[in-house]
This record gives structure tokens, C-alpha cells and sequence, in this order.
């Protein structure tokens, strides 16, 4: 038989779904996962706008749609943009079938094979499998507990000539850090200077716990005709909507469209319109309000529990906001080698070194703090403590 294209062997599968499949028993606490909890989805709200839409657009909402997105659906989207500071009309969004389409959609339209792509380090994973599948060039840029280091991007630019720098500014994922607004000025500044697109992901932003909103990197001046945003509304209202966006000039927005066009014709018509119909309906910004109030709980639960649950010498984040921790062990632990020992105690982590470009930092970390009540979580660190205890694997 023919063989496979040589990039689904050079790219893999993703071990956060790895993880998952092996983790499904009911008993384990599974930190592993970025799924929001599910038992504060607004279910009755969502049911509600489905059958509105079943009941007065039937016929509609089964059929084609254009590819572009529900005009009504996008409009309420660039209202929201517009209210927090960055002005957005109805035509400069595309629709996309979650978030993740629209990287995949834009390493599309961007990327030829061998091109460089300058990414966070660590970076979200699924974005490393994306531009991996485009045949790009992957570079970690440099940074520290509070993001990017802008001196760094920009000496990787002029080196490296790359097509886009991928970031995730707020509640990043894998570490849960929020880049500060003077860093998020000099990205722009960067891709003013030397002509690279920004690509600024923010699906976990509205879900700030404390502190004060930090603008879009699109905000700042520079950035404005070259930062493509992209927003999702998995986090906030239901991941099994699929519905995602991307901001983008109208360019690259065609070009997007082109690339969607050839992939699904158009993302779901009944979700876009179910979608438009809740925005109508409901407050959403008072729905994140509530589930940001039981987050910042668990997130606290967990906080209190990691200095017993983790040997000595060992570091982690305290993001603002978001679903994420990151955690470094000291030396000589292999959180790889450690997770299978870790499981029999019936609880997961994600290890952190596949969130890296460049050499992985085999000591770090994954933990999800969204899924467990507080009363699981207690109990989901102090099995963690237990498979942590005893002589750690080495680092290889």
C-alpha cells in the first residue's frame, strides 16, 4: 500500500490526548485535561437558544451556510471586541470551526514548507503540531515567569526572517502567565519594525479571577494591520459548539476563507445560529462572572495543596486567571519518567517537555485546575504526593 505523507510521521499525535485516552477511568483525578467543567455550562440557556433557532429558523439552520459565518453571529462577536477597546466590524471576522481551525487556517495561508515560525517557550501544544504539519521551521523565543522577552523576539527576527511569531499573552497555556502591557507594546513594536505577523491567540482571557485586563497586543500601535486574534467560545460557553474566530486584515481574512472553504465549506449553521441566538438572549459576560468566581476556587484549592503535595524545592505559577498552573520539580526529576508511576496512584498530569520547541525542561508540568471541586482536587495532590515520593527517575 502507499505510505502515509512523511509529516504525520515527523509530527505524532498529541500526548495531552494520549494521556487522556489512558486516564478515562471514573476513579482518576485527571489534571491533565483543559476542560472546563461541565457542570457550570449554562445548559438551560444554551437548550433554550437551540430550540428558539429549531422553532422559528428550521429550515436554515440545516442548511448551507456561507463560509464566512452567520452575519449575525459575527456582528454580536465585533460588538464584544469593540466594547473591550479594539473597534471590529461584523465583515472582519471570519467563523471558524473552533479556535484550533483558524491556526490551522492561517499556517495555511502563511506557510510554505521550511518556513520559520518564531513560537513561546514553552508554547501551547496543539499550535506546535499545527505549524509542525505545515512543514515550518519552529524557533522558541526566549522568556521568563512574565512571557516573551521582546529583545530576544527581535534578534530572532532579523536572524531568522520568520512569517509569524505565535503567542498566547493571557493565562498562557501551558503556564498560566500573562504578558505585561510594556512587553505587549514592544511585540508590536517589533512586528512594526521588521514586518512579521502576530498571531495572538486568547481563548482563555475573559477568565480573569483578579487583577486588571491587560489590552490585545492588536491594540497597541504597530500592530494593527498585522496581528491576527483569534477567540473562541469553548472556554466561555460550551467546547462542543466548535465555534472560533479569527480578526484579521482582509488580506489574509480572504485567504483564510479560501483555505476554509477547502476544508469544510463552512463551520456548522445550527451552532453559529444557536450561538447568535444566546448572545441575544443572555448575558454571557455575567455567565464567565460566575464560573470565574468557582474558578478562582479550585484554582486557590490547588495553590494551597502543591506545597505538600510537591518535594522540596519545587516552584509553580500563580496565573490571574485562566485553567492552567505550570510546575517545576528540582533536580534530578523526569515528570515523562515519573507519570506512569504517578497513574497507578489514580491521578495525571501532563508532563511539560512536549510543550517545548527547544530543548525541553524534562523537570516541568501540566495541571489543570478547572475540572475538580475543591474537595477533588485536596484529594487528587495528596495521591500526586504519593506517586511523587520515593527516589524520582533521573532526567535522561
Amino acid at each position: 500500500m502507499p505510505s502515509l505523507a512523511a509529516r504525520v510521521a515527523a509530527v505524532g499525535g498529541s500526548p495531552v490526548r494520549d494521556i487522556l485516552a489512558v486516564t478515562e477511568r471514573p476513579e482518576v483525578v485527571n489534571f491533565a485535561g483543559g476542560l472546563p467543567a461541565p457542570e457550570l455550562f449554562d445548559t438551560e440557556g444554551i437548550a433554550a437558544a437551540y430550540r428558539d433557532v429549531f422553532a422559528e429558523l428550521p429550515g436554515r439552520a440545516l442548511q448551507y451556510a456561507t463560509t464566512e459565518g452567520d452575519p449575525a453571529l459575527r456582528s454580536a462577536l465585533a460588538a464584544r471586541h469593540t466594547v473591550r477597546g479594539l473597534p471590529t466590524a461584523a465583515d472582519g471576522l471570519l467563523v471558524t470551526t473552533g479556535s484550533q481551525q483558524a491556526l490551522s487556517l492561517l499556517a495555511t495561508a502563511l506557510l510554505e514548507p521550511g518556513d520559520t515560525v518564531l513560537v513561546e517557550e514553552p508554547c501551547y501544544l496543539a499550535a506546535l503540531q499545527t505549524f509542525g504539519f505545515a512543514g515550518a521551521r519552529i524557533v522558541a523565543v526566549p522568556g521568563d515567569g512574565d512571557g516573551v522577552d521582546p529583545d530576544a523576539l527581535a534578534e530572532l527576527v532579523v536572524r531568522e526572517r520568520p512569517k509569524l511569531f505565535y503567542t498566547v499573552p493571557t493565562f498562557q497555556n501551558p503556564t498560566g502567565r500573562t504578558l505585561p502591557a510594556a512587553r505587549r507594546a514592544a511585540v508590536a513594536s517589533v512586528a512594526a519594525r521588521h514586518g512579521v505577523w502576530i498571531v495572538e491567540d486568547d481563548p482563555y482571557g475573559e477568565l480573569r479571577f483578579e487583577g486588571e485586563r491587560v489590552p490585545w497586543i492588536a491594540t497597541y500601535p504597530g500592530a494593527e494591520d498585522r496581528t491576527v486574534l483569534l477567540g473562541s467560545l469553548s472556554k466561555v460557553m460550551a467546547p462542543g459548539m466548535r465555534l472560533g474566530w479569527l480578526r484579521a486584515p482582509a488580506a489574509l481574512r480572504r485567504a483564510c476563507a479560501v483555505a476554509k472553504q477547502a476544508a469544510d465549506l463552512h463551520t456548522p449553521t445550527v451552532n453559529q445560529l444557536a450561538a447568535a441566538r444566546y448572545l441575544a438572549d443572555r448575558d454571557l459576560d455575567a455567565h464567565v462572572a460566575r464560573v470565574a468566581v468557582v474558578y478562582r476556587e479550585r484554582r486557590d484549592a490547588m495553590l494551597a495543596g502543591l506545597p505538600d503535595a510537591l518535594p522540596r524545592g519545587s516552584t509553580w505559577s500563580r496565573p490571574e486567571g485562566g485553567m492552567f498552573l505550570w510546575v517545576r520539580l528540582p533536580e534530578p526529576y523526569d515528570t515523562t519518567a515519573l507519570l506512569p508511576r504517578v497513574v497507578e496512584h489514580d491521578v495525571a498530569y501532563v508532563p511539560g517537555a512536549p510543550f517545548h520547541a527547544g530543548a525541553p525542561d524534562r523537570g516541568t508540568l501540566r495541571l489543570c485546575f478547572v475540572t475538580q471541586t475543591p474537595e477533588e482536587i485536596g484529594e487528587g495532590l495528596r495521591r500526586l504526593a504519593k506517586g511523587l515520593a520515593g527516589q524520582p527517575p533521573g532526567r535522561g
